[in-house]
């Protein structure tokens, strides 16, 4: 299956430093096997099974990472730009939001393998607040822009893509499958919110990004659709378009589809996201416009409304209610605490 060639490369992974879980080791025997324990109950029981990605431990220091294999019909896009911005003079840049790459194994016969922190998908868990939702979008605009800066377009810059450094929010780790348990598989995950401990936010997977020479004036390029295929100028797929202005509109659709259509109070952003999800890309505002444009409209939000709670449209009146008083219950802690309505992380 999909761990089978993870399984045939550990002891030479291990050999480079770095160590799969007992699941994926020569020799393994289920620990659930002869026992009343379903696999679902057991740390050997959780299985990644996906083709390019795997976790592991570094062995030299203990920190959980992410293997991602190389693959050839990328080509050398992904690896040259992780570098990029993982090198000097970027990677110390504040607003680079580009994912650490640590490490590149290479093995006998097989494409490169890129080591990364372990994250999380940046929606999980779930914003509490305004103030919350508001961090994550300056961040994500911020690393954009900067990539933009470079001559880098994303190409892929949707939900799957973004992802939120777990290091302040889960200081002992999680388990990298079963995410709200703890890393050892025995209890909950030990966390704390995004307003109680700020959290980055971080770009993954450039294996559609390209950089450009911006000698050569705007760039036109084929067409690539990742994971949202909604773009009003990939429609035909054949149509030569500037990947820049793509960026925009993915941004502003992530905000439309994921937020503004699932839960209320999001009028503020209605202006700006129309904007940037226009049907002519030559209309959309560019990413530094729409910072622009976003640091004025937070400028204007009341901390009342930052505190708020992001309540989903569906959302039946009697659980309403009682994550209302939870909400703020909490909210008391964060004002008596001085946790700021905006959690910037330092």
């Amino acid at each position: 299956g999909l761990e089978t060639w993870w399984v045939e490369h550990q002891q030479a992974l291990e050999a480079a430093g770095y160590m799969l879980r007992p699941r994926y080791r020569p020799g393994w025997k289920p620990s659930w096997v002869g026992t009343n324990k379903s696999y679902f109950d057991v740390e050997d029981g959780q299985s990644k099974a996906l083709r390019l990605c795997m976790d592991a431990t570094r062995i030299s220091d203990g920190k959980p990472v992410m293997l991602k294999r190389l693959i050839n019909e990328e080509g050398p896009y992904e690896l040259q730009i992780n570098k990029l911005f993982s090198t000097e003079p970027l990677f110390s840049n504040p607003r680079n939001r580009c994912v650490q790459l640590f490490d590149v194994i290479e093995l006998p016969d097989v494409p490169p393998i890129m080591v990364y922190p372990l994250l999380r998908r940046y929606y999980d868990p779930p914003f509490q607040t305004f103030g919350e939702f508001v961090i994550f979008f300056a961040q994500i605009c911020e690393g954009i822009q900067f990539m933009h800066e470079n001559h880098v377009a994303h190409r892929d810059c949707t939900s799957w893509n973004i992802m939120l450094d777990p290091s302040n929010m889960y200081p002992n780790s999680f388990h990298p499958v079963a995410t709200r348990r703890s890393k050892d598989f025995r209890g909950k995950a030990k966390r704390y919110s995004r307003t109680q401990r700020p959290t980055r936010y971080l770009l993954i997977d450039f294996g559609l990004s390209r950089q450009y020479d911006p000698a050569n004036g705007p760039p036109f390029d084929q067409p690539v659709r990742g994971g949202d295929k909604s773009a009003p100028e990939h429609q035909d797929g054949k149509t030569l378009c500037n990947p820049f202005p793509t960026d925009v509109y993915y941004l502003g659709n992530l905000v439309r589809e994921d937020y503004m259509q699932k839960y209320r109070g999001f009028e503020f952003m209605a202006p700006l996201v129309a904007d940037m999800v226009q049907e002519d890309p030559t209309k959309r505002p560019d990413v530094s416009e729409v910072i622009t444009r976003f640091t004025e409209i937070r400028k204007n939000l009341s901390t009342w409304k930052l505190r708020s709670r992001m309540a989903r449209i569906n959302e039946f009146w009697s659980v309403a209610m009682w994550r209302a008083v939870n909400h703020w219950y909490r909210t008391l802690g964060y004002v008596v605490t001085r946790k700021p309505a905006i959690p910037e992380p330092k």
